[in-house]
């Protein structure tokens, strides 16, 4: 876990520094900023598409071999683009061609390194598994925003590209190494007939589990009313508070700190569930109500931290909740499904957020953002105590009986 914890690292830093080069690129060939927006959709749109096909492929086909071949996948893309780069014969739809390839090889990197990284540790250790993850990818958010610049600066574009690329081949090369802990839940998919393994019954399964729909609208109304601070914040700090791109810089720092702050944190959930999942994303909305009023800059710094925090938090445990919920050969697909679920909020959300704004300005949008998420989640909670009490689902284990009870009672 140790070895893959570096790894994952090593490969957050490459690719956030290629996705910061990459804005860069696309404004430099073409000077605007909606063809920047549209490589970034353009990458995402596999996702939207084809997850739950790439879901179906990680419970199928060995987890190890297909979390190896997809990031050396990765890796040879990111080599191309650097040697387009480097001959100054990447154009705009080159650009959006690589971006399309590397968005569907990601509907299977993504899902089979996730529960790879599960299979390194015993079962009970899943969560805090989950919460090591989330720390090393704000660690390396970080550390590659930090890097593009330097590198650019003094390498140039295309070592960006190719430094990411060394990144994936290092993810790569430490998989073959990787052996399961004792103890961790046996990912049995292989000796599975093929018809149990469809996209179908992947489907069916998220559709039929309420833990999973619950955790579902959560995350959406989350995703849509609120999370998107670098957009909202920005507006605020240059707008009513009169602030400018070094006190922006100054919020968007904080927010990472609490990220790390909250991903620590959320490692030590040992039993994550929905409930606490919707709990702190209404405290998250309160906030959000709160720093929306801030009257000062400094009172929003003061705001700010709880919030990434508790956002950081609720996102280690959901995840948490949708890595260990479903039987084990069917995670995959669940995540599969969840892709394409979080891909229409990440499309979504910001224009929804946006219009928002334009009605009721950044802070009317914080606010009214922050009450619909507290009232929403509030009400479920309401809804849901006032159902007839019925037999409590099957946690999802790693043999058919749990799965088929699960199905059962979800139905």
């Amino acid at each position: 876990m140790r070895w893959w914890s570096v790894a994952n690292f090593v490969s957050n830093a490459g690719t956030w520094m290629q996705l910061t080069v990459q804005n860069l690129l696309v404004l430099q060939i073409t000077g605007s900023a909606a063809a920047t927006g549209l490589s970034m959709s353009v990458q995402a749109a596999p996702a939207l598409l084809i997850s739950v096909f790439g879901g179906a492929a990680v419970d199928r086909w060995p987890r190890r071999l297909t979390a190896a071949v997809s990031q050396a996948l990765l890796g040879a893309i990111a080599f191309v683009t650097a040697l387009m780069v480097a001959l100054d014969r990447l154009d705009v739809t080159s650009l959006m061609v690589l971006a399309a390839i590397t968005g569907v090889v990601a509907t299977v990197d993504g899902p089979a390194c996730s529960l790879l990284g599960n299979d390194l540790v015993p079962a009970e250790d899943v969560p805090s598994a989950i919460g090591v993850g989330a720390l090393v990818h704000q660690a390396g958010r970080l550390t590659g925003a930090a890097l593009a610049g330097v590198t650019v600066g003094f390498l140039g574009t295309a070592a960006a590209y190719a430094a990411n690329g060394l990144s994936f081949l290092f993810v790569a090369s430490v998989i073959p190494f990787l052996r399961p802990a004792k103890g961790a839940v046996k990912h049995a998919a292989t000796a599975r007939p093929r018809d149990a393994l469809s996209v179908r019954e992947g489907l069916a399964f998220f559709a039929r589990r309420p833990r999973l729909l619950a955790l579902a609208g959560v995350t959406g109304v989350s995703a849509v009313f609120g999370r998107n601070y670098q957009l909202t914040l920005a507006v605020l700090v240059t707008g009513p508070l009169a602030g400018g791109a070094g006190s922006f810089g100054t919020v968007s720092t904080v927010l990472a700190v609490g990220g790390i702050v909250g991903a620590v944190l959320g490692a030590r959930l040992r039993r994550p569930s929905v409930r606490v999942v919707g709990a702190l994303a209404a405290a998250g909305g309160l906030l959000q109500v709160v720093a929306g009023l801030s009257p000062s800059l400094a009172v929003l710094l003061v705001m700010v931290l709880p919030m990434a925090v508790v956002e950081s938090v609720s996102d280690t445990a959901g995840t948490a909740v949708l890595q260990t919920d479903p039987p084990a050969h069917m995670r995959g697909r669940v995540l599969g499904v969840w892709g394409s679920i979080g891909t229409v909020w990440s499309l979504g959300g910001p224009p929804a957020l946006g219009l928002l704004m334009e009605l009721a300005g950044a802070r009317g949008a914080l606010v009214v953002g922050g009450l619909v998420i507290a009232g929403a989640i509030g009400a479920g909670h309401v809804l849901h105590g006032r159902r007839p009490v019925e037999a409590v689902a099957v946690r999802g284990g790693d043999t058919e009986a749990p799965a088929r009870a699960a199905l059962g009672t979800a139905a």
